[in-house]
């Protein structure tokens, strides 16, 4: 990599006395929002999409509550021209959206600009040109004086136009291009300029979009170029400060939060931050990012599968599994010890404070962008624990796995797991659960149980348990006494022809739902001569019935000669 000594920094940093911003460590209201989808995301596309489709998307734009829409380039593109003839024609345009169109000062533009807007009820005329100091020298070979007057040409002629078509409320915004290779004074100089010819009023306020053309610096960097045009623009008070990062280095996220707090009032970007190169900011991941932050983002994510899915139908795009809040996999958790926390959260904000959220490794509720804990939150592979392969099993079939069963189910789930090289879903994950401990009545089976009540025993206490147990293909009437039903239903077995050898370690039970119709499910330790333990599980609609299946599920999976001899 010895080529770096060619590259040095092209940005113009701004002094500390423009970081104010710094004070301020959260975004405390939602930005206006200006969908750039349509244009910068369009013109992104190997193959740009259709009228039929940008009809489409816009409508879904609209449907998640963008008010600012930019639909295009009419003076380019005779499809965006048509679009925007066919929004309006149709009347397709709700009465609280404004479409915003964009276009070079030049002449014949701008003239074909404002006639795709008749009949438009709104509309933002967004100028821009190119002030940078590369743009300057190697693209047009003008000094600052000739890039100036293009802009105010440009502006001249935008108020001229506008003057002349009536009955379309018009708002003006200017970009100078490359904002961020600028100086910071000429590019104030030049917006200045700007400003000067379109006289913003409180009734008319005037857009400057203020755009990171090329991501160069830091955000904080950005941050503090915002601050410097915050306070050295004519007219403030009439100006909306537009921001639109493009993310050539990533991190057009943090200058567009950085922007916001150093005085921004708007942001221009895309939903998943679709641009051409490494794309636009990703309106997506800032709107819930101000969630995160209880503020109210004024875009609806709610859905988010529906968002993730119609973007990538109409930009044959795919967002990646990792995409902040929108990924397939961003709110999944393999690793056990965040399973186990994660578990453990939601456990205790049902019981604390289920009005508030701050469950481990989760920044966001699933469930508030439309997605599911039991397919999207843990996730069961070779590297997945115990809290989690429980939690799946609870939450999903209702089985509350005791904590000193949980380790030995882990290890043979993820022994699975490890084996086929695959994720586990959670009915692969119940099926080996049932099949290695639910309900096993093979070789031994008790078919029958009848329990009765032991008058002259311990005071009433004791009960006499008839069964009829197949052992091994043989059938077996047996009958004990015992200090409850399952004590006594132990008793009968070692009654047997076979030797019965273990210990009771522990027992468990409970309903599997609430529906008093509902099985029950019983979970039973035994412990061998050498100190092994078996863990068996019953269900049941009797409770009873439910241990005995879980006691005779751990006698099956102890099922070894030394311990069953006749």
């Amino acid at each position: 990599m010895k080529n770096y000594t060619k590259y040095r920094p092209g940005y113009f940093p701004v002094g500390p006395e423009y970081m104010d911003w710094t004070n301020r460590d959260h975004i405390e209201k939602a930005p206006r929002w200006c969908s750039v989808d349509l244009r910068d995301g369009n013109q992104a596309l190997i193959v740009p999409m259709s009228l039929e489709e940008k009809v489409e998307f816009f409508q879904y734009l609209v449907k998640l509550g963008f008010k600012e829409i930019e639909v295009g380039f009419p003076a380019a593109s005779e499809t965006e021209y048509q679009l925007l003839r066919k929004l309006i024609e149709d009347d397709l345009i709700p009465d609280d959206v404004t479409v915003q169109v964009l276009t070079q000062s030049r002449r014949h533009i701008i003239r074909k600009t404002f006639d795709s807007l008749i009949g438009a009820k709104k509309a933002v005329v967004h100028l821009y040109n190119s002030v940078s100091v590369a743009q300057r020298e190697q693209v047009f070979h003008k000094d600052k004086e000739a890039i100036k007057k293009i802009a105010v040409d440009g502006a001249e002629m935008i108020k001229k136009y506008a003057s002349k078509y009536d009955g379309t409320e018009f708002s003006f915004e200017y970009s100078p291009e490359s904002f961020t290779g600028t100086e910071m004074d000429y590019a104030a100089e030049v917006c200045n300029a700007v400003i000067d010819v379109w006289e913003p009023t409180p009734e008319n306020k005037v857009i400057i979009n203020l755009p990171g053309t090329v991501e160069m610096s830091m955000p904080h960097v950005y941050a503090s170029q915002i601050e410097y045009m915050c306070k050295h623009l004519h007219n403030r008070e009439n100006l909306i400060i537009s921001l639109h990062p493009h993310n050539d280095r990533g991190t057009a996220v943090a200058d567009t939060e950085l922007g916001l707090l150093a005085g921004g009032d708007r942001v221009e970007g895309t939903l998943f931050g679709n641009g051409e190169r490494t794309g636009n900011v990703d309106v997506v991941t800032v709107a819930m990012n101000m969630y995160t932050h209880g503020v109210d983002p004024e875009l609806d994510f709610t859905n988010m599968p529906e968002v993730v899915e119609t973007y990538e139908k109409f930009t044959d795009l795919k967002v990646h599994p990792r995409q902040p809040y929108g990924g397939q996999l961003v709110f999944a958790a393999f690793s056990g010890s965040h399973q186990d926390a994660i578990a453990k959260g939601m456990k205790y904000r049902l019981n604390n404070d289920p009005a508030r959220w701050t469950v481990p490794y989760l920044p966001i509720d699933p469930n508030d962008v439309g997605r599911e804990y039991e397919a999207d939150v843990i996730r069961i592979n070779s590297q997945s624990g115990k809290g989690g392969i429980a939690y799946i099993l609870e939450q999903n079939f209702g089985y509350n796995i005791p904590p000193a069963m949980r380790e030995e189910i882990g290890y043979m789930v993820k022994d699975i797991s490890d084996k086929s090289h695959k994720e586990l879903s959670p009915l692969e994950v119940y099926k080996a659960f049932a099949k290695e401990y639910v309900n096993r009545f093979d070789p031994i089976d008790i078919t029958d149980a009848v329990f009765e009540r032991a008058s002259d025993y311990k005071a009433n206490d004791g009960m006499i348990a008839s069964i009829k147990v197949r052992m091994y293909d043989k059938v077996y009437e047996l009958e004990a006494l015992g200090n409850g039903r399952l004590d006594a239903v132990s008793n009968a077995l070692k009654k047997s022809p076979y030797t019965f050898n273990y210990n009771f370690i522990t027992y468990s039970e409970h309903a599997l739902s609430g529906d008093s119709h509902s099985k029950a499910a019983s979970y039973i330790c035994i412990e061998d001569p050498e100190g092994k333990t078996f863990w068996g599980v019953g269900t049941h609609e009797d409770i009873i019935l439910a241990s005995v299946n879980a006691l005779v599920s751990a006698l099956n999976r102890m099922n070894r000669k030394d311990h069953f001899l006749e």
